[in-house]
């Protein structure tokens, strides 16, 4: 037992025996830290600037301006992904994803920061993501190869989600101490982590795919773009994995707008406790991750029961003003939450062949972060309204309903087999399947 025990731990582990990965690894294990830092600093900063009282509306409307970019030109981005090289598209999303953190940390230290800079400055971020996230996530297969992009795409979200842990602890205390400023000034430095990684490639070592002609016309552009919509229309799991995302991205993963609201208010712990919630979320989602990456194959079930378990805790949090409670049902969202998009991901990586790569993600990503402006416009404005608890049931209750669909559509066959897998075209009839990457488990 203890034997196997070890297999599969090192098997969890397996994509960082790719030197570039590992490199790209421990930059983003940074990065993101202070990425988590800045999230909850932002929230904190919103509630001081204009009141506790309309803190869970601004903080919706934040996440309008800042994820709007990406679903209105979440395609383009991925059209932009499949042309450029991803690994220097990376290098130059993430250099401006910086200055724009550092320019906030900046108004903020020298007091001069008013509402509308938050927003705007959102709304900047929300462009460089529009390319940054595509790009990023189809660069992970060309560092990894198809045999290990699953358990790449597992480890990515460890790393996501063990600085979900300590940035927020670490934010937490900053802002009881000094206030919001450092974290955005050490968010923006922390960029440089990813950046020097991505400069110490090997280019040798790297697997790029094919890359897609610079489109001549407006037509070319709208071709490329359908290209990757049929493809996703004509492929039931990829269909599958991204309606779920889609709705449980739009309501069961917009808890977070309501944390800050209910530290101060419901639960009245200050940004300490702020701070603990988000990393109690955080080890749940860490959690969720790394027993993801032991399994080795993307799995429909897990796909679908980790919303099921998201919703049932967004009931639980719902109902509670006990501290520990919350912390445990916060726990088990991050856990539903990562358990669903780990999934999700994994199995589009796996499915996607390398020329279609970047625009099927970002169907993804456009779903995933461009629902986040409805969503977050909706539990901001529900919150606002009736209170938070109505928000988190409104929420818990769509996402449970959304994946007992799913779970319908799956059990009468749909998403089983089917569709272009791993290699062709988004307009061609079903092909082969490349034995390197094998059907995703749907046990």
């Amino acid at each position: 037992m203890i034997v196997g025990g070890r297999v599969r731990f090192a098997a969890a582990g397996r994509a960082l025996h790719h030197r570039n990965f590992r490199l790209f690894f421990f930059g983003q294990l940074i990065s993101v830290t202070g990425t988590w830092m800045q999230s909850l600093a932002l929230g904190w900063l919103l509630g001081t600037l204009v009141g506790w009282n309309q803190a869970v509306v601004y903080i919706g409307l934040l996440g309008v301006v800042q994820f709007m970019p990406v679903l209105v030109l979440g395609l383009f981005g991925g059209i932009i992904a499949d042309i450029w090289p991803k690994r220097w598209t990376v290098v130059g999303t993430q250099i401006s994803a910086g200055v724009l953190a550092l320019v906030l940390g900046g108004l903020v230290y020298f007091h001069a920061v008013a509402v509308w800079h938050v927003f705007v400055l959102a709304f900047l971020l929300g462009l460089v993501n529009t390319v940054d996230m595509p790009a990023r996530q189809a660069f992970v297969v060309e560092m990894v190869g198809d045999d290990d992009v699953a358990n790449a795409v597992a480890l990515n979200s460890a790393v996501f989600n063990a600085a979900r842990i300590v940035g927020p602890a670490i934010g937490g205390m900053v802002i009881a101490v000094v206030g919001t400023a450092l974290c955005f000034i050490l968010n923006g430095l922390s960029y440089g982590a990813v950046v020097v990684g991505l400069l110490a490639m090997r280019d040798s070592e790297l697997r790029p795919a094919t890359r897609l002609a610079i489109p001549r016309s407006l037509a070319a552009v709208g071709a490329n773009l359908g290209e990757g919509l049929r493809y996703v229309w004509r492929t039931p799991v990829v269909l599958l994995a991204i309606t779920v995302i889609g709705f449980v991205s739009t309501f069961g993963m917009n808890f977070n707008v309501l944390l800050p609201v209910m530290a101060a208010t419901v639960l009245n712990v200050g940004p300490d406790g702020y701070g603990v919630l988000y990393a109690s979320m955080g080890a749940g989602a860490l959690a969720a991750a790394l027993s993801v990456a032991m399994l080795g194959r993307p799995r429909l079930r897990i796909l679908i029961g980790g919303g099921i378990v998201l919703g049932v805790a967004e009931f639980v949090l719902a109902s509670t003003t006990l501290f520990p409670v919350a912390m445990a049902a916060v726990f088990v969202c991050g856990a539903g939450a990562i358990a669903t998009s780990i999934s999700a991901n994994s199995l589009i990586q796996v499915t996607v062949p390398g020329p279609l790569r970047g625009r099927v993600l970002s169907v993804y990503t456009t779903v995933f972060s461009g629902s986040t402006p409805l969503g977050n416009g909706l539990t901001g404005g529900v919150g606002g309204l009736w209170g938070t608890p109505a928000a988190l049931v409104m929420n818990g209750a769509v996402t449970l309903c959304a994946e007992v669909v799913a779970a319908a559509a799956v059990l009468r066959g749909f998403g089983r087999i089917g569709g272009d897998h791993g290699a062709g075209s988004a307009n061609s009839a079903p092909v082969t399947v490349s034995p390197s990457v094998g059907l995703p488990s749907i046990d």
